[in-house]
């Protein structure tokens, strides 16, 4: 049937060279910065967004290379051609603006061809590109439509046999994509674009077409399509590792413990709290940890920590100190020598680690605290409205010396009222994350008349933790309170 894209229709007017040449600067241009992306780009091959960055970097450039061809062909205009019998059917270059060959613009990139299948006398013509494109020699001649399919992929044939079938008999445009491997053995992506010719009659005389070798801009799809694929599954693995890291955490640690009255019987009960809180982004859990227990001779455990690392690993760590430090306790250690027992077990750990330390243990009948530290910032005690550190006694990073280092410990006698609150750095980091801010202890110690008007050490722990309006926590942290009551 003829085709209803040769209908009569006005002619269009060629494009201005002037605005063509405009493009043309304005495609250099572009090309140019995002050349330099690519160069700025990472070089990092082990990560995939580096890889990603590239890739579409490398597609990019490709697209503006073709457009910039295709711009210079257009700028060149429709090259000059020995005429044609009156009675001979126009070729594709005299009829869609193409240019022929290399001959007719000097400047015509090997990646773009054209060719003609006259039906009527069986002879076909292709420009010097098209046998560049599929690596044959001219001497050979140009393949008819029945020796094509040779060349393609078995896997693309039917569609090659398909676009040809519907130009010639329903006299639809040709446009897609195959597969060849030329004689040389490289594999080839080809996009095929081209109409029918059709006679006075309104029959078919011939068919052209114009061969773009497009395996590069494939390739370079291709490898955006992986990175990105490569990205979605590294971000996918990660919010798992993040969900499994949680509901870990959550069952070795809980968020909130209290408040509790310990030591309900004795003459100074302790109302004690303690709270673990993520850090802003969610995303580094595990590290930090406390414990508040009552021990069966009546006393109190209070304990905070902060071990290096985060994630599964730094979690089951965190799960294995948080056991031996309750299995001591209730064994009746205290915290000097308890501490060195955890410095202990952490050099002897499958995989070691640092991390600090600070272990209380409160007598009820008699008020006193006794604690050590291991490279952890000492117990802030709040009296009378005002607070204060602690001296802290020697000790050194769990895991940072050999077995048999001493934990010194301190002593202090308690009043009714006073209020101790335990914290890991966390809670006092500064922003960029390099260690305890002196201005975070001192939020913390101004905090002392809103502590003396607390409900319970719950609400004490709540005033701490709520950090400065506007900020972020870089890190997790924990803190717990403990206020002791007054005599029976």
């Amino acid at each position: 049937m003829p085709s209803p894209l040769f209908a009569e229709r006005p002619s269009q007017q060629p494009p201005q060279r002037g605005q063509v040449d405009a493009l043309i600067s304005q495609t250099r241009r572009l090309r140019g910065d995002v050349d330099a992306v690519r160069r700025d780009a990472a070089a990092d091959e082990t990560d995939p967004h580096a890889r990603w960055q590239r890739a579409l970097c490398d597609l990019a450039v490709h697209q503006l290379d073709d457009l910039g061809a295709h711009l210079g062909q257009l700028r060149e205009g429709v090259p000059e051609r020995t005429a044609r019998g009156a009675d001979e059917a126009p070729g594709p270059g005299a009829r869609d603006g193409r240019p022929l060959g290399e001959e007719a613009t000097g400047s015509l990139l090997t990646r773009v061809g054209s060719a003609e299948w006259n039906l009527l006398t069986d002879e076909v013509s292709w420009s010097d590109e098209l046998y560049r494109i599929f690596g044959r020699s001219p001497g050979k001649g140009p393949m008819s439509l029945d020796e094509l399919p040779a060349l393609v992929f078995v896997e693309d044939q039917p569609l090659l046999t398909q676009l040809v079938t519907d130009c010639l008999v329903d006299g639809k445009p040709i446009d897609g994509e195959f597969r060849v491997v030329r004689a040389d053995g490289r594999v080839r992506t080809l996009h095929m674009a081209g109409e029918p010719v059709l006679d006075g009659e309104g029959r078919t005389a011939s068919m052209w077409a114009v061969f773009r070798d497009v395996s590069e801009l494939r390739r370079s799809e291709r490898a955006v399509r992986e990175t990105r694929e490569s990205l979605r599954r590294r971000h996918e693995r990660e919010l798992a590792g993040r969900r499994f890291t949680a509901d870990l955490w959550e069952a070795v640690l809980p968020s909130w413990r209290g408040p509790l009255r310990l030591a309900g019987d004795g003459p100074a009960p302790l109302d004690a709290a303690g709270h673990h809180l993520p850090s802003g982004d969610g995303g580094r859990i595990g590290g930090d940890w406390y414990d508040v227990l009552e021990l069966p001779d009546g006393n109190a455990l209070l304990a905070v920590g902060d071990l290096t690392g985060h994630g599964v690993s730094a979690t089951s760590q965190t799960a294995m100190l948080l056991g031996a430090l309750r299995g001591l306790a209730l064994a009746g250690i205290r915290p000097g020598a308890l501490l060195g027992h955890l410095n202990q077990l952490m050099e002897a750990a499958a995989q070691p680690a640092l991390g600090s330390a600070l272990c209380c243990h409160y007598d009820p009948a008699t008020r006193t605290l006794t604690w050590a530290q291991a490279g952890h910032p000492a117990p802030l005690l709040f009296r009378d409205g005002t607070g204060r550190a602690l001296d802290r006694p020697e000790g050194a990073l769990l895991g940072a010396t050999a077995s048999g280092a001493a934990y010194e410990q301190a002593e202090v006698r308690l009043r009714p009222g006073d209020l101790l609150l335990l914290h890991t750095e966390g809670l006092t980091r500064s922003e960029a994350g390099l260690g305890a801010d002196a201005t975070g202890t001192d939020r913390l110690l101004a905090l002392a008349p809103r502590f003396a008007r607390a409900r319970d050490a719950r609400d004490c722990v709540r005033m701490a933790v709520e950090g400065p309006g506007g900020t972020e926590r870089v890190d997790d942290a924990c803190a717990v309170a403990a206020r002791v009551g007054a005599q029976a």
